[in-house]
């Protein structure tokens, strides 16, 4: 186990994670007012482990975040028990991520159903913190995927470098 830390690819995720972490923290902290919490766990559903797909899988990732977002903001707008929307969100949320052949991130779309539906009973909560919610994944999944090109962009180009070196 102790040698899976020493491949440089978890080396570079390990790296994109707490970059991406950070960033979120940042806003967090600077934007106190606004749910940036949230955008931290997007960001570190979005990056992949894997270099061999991770661009890819970064995007597939943001779709099924904006899918389960955008599924959870028009369920949050009805107004009957959350339990019932919720379980309604899931099964919606994996028959269209199936359709659109986002199997492999299911669950990133799953995360951001709850993330978005999810409101504290007794308070009234309102369709503008859905919506702030689903900004703030939508922000994750961005940072997650930038971070991802650049680390992509830099390690191709590293390794063009010691080609043309050779």
């Amino acid at each position: 186990m102790i040698k899976e830390f020493y491949k440089p690819h978890i080396a570079v995720y390990i790296l994109e994670c707490i970059l991406g972490l950070c960033i979120c923290y940042t806003l967090y902290k600077c934007f106190p007012q606004h749910q940036f919490y949230w955008s931290m766990i997007s960001v570190v559903l979005v990056i992949a482990p894997d270099g061999k797909d991770s661009n890819r899988l970064a995007f597939d990732r943001i779709k099924a975040n904006i899918l389960g977002s955008s599924v959870g903001l028009s369920l949050f707008l009805i107004r009957i028990p959350n339990l019932f929307l919720i379980c309604l969100g899931v099964i919606l949320t994996i028959a269209i991520a199936i359709f659109l052949k986002l199997n492999s991130a299911l669950r990133p779309a799953l995360a951001a159903l709850i993330i978005v539906m999810i409101h504290e009973e007794g308070q009234n909560s309102t369709w503008h913190i859905a919506v702030e919610r689903m900004v703030c994944v939508i922000i994750g999944c961005i940072i997650g995927l930038l971070i991802t090109l650049a680390f992509n962009a830099f390690l191709i180009s590293k390794k063009q470098n010691n080609k043309d070196e050779k």
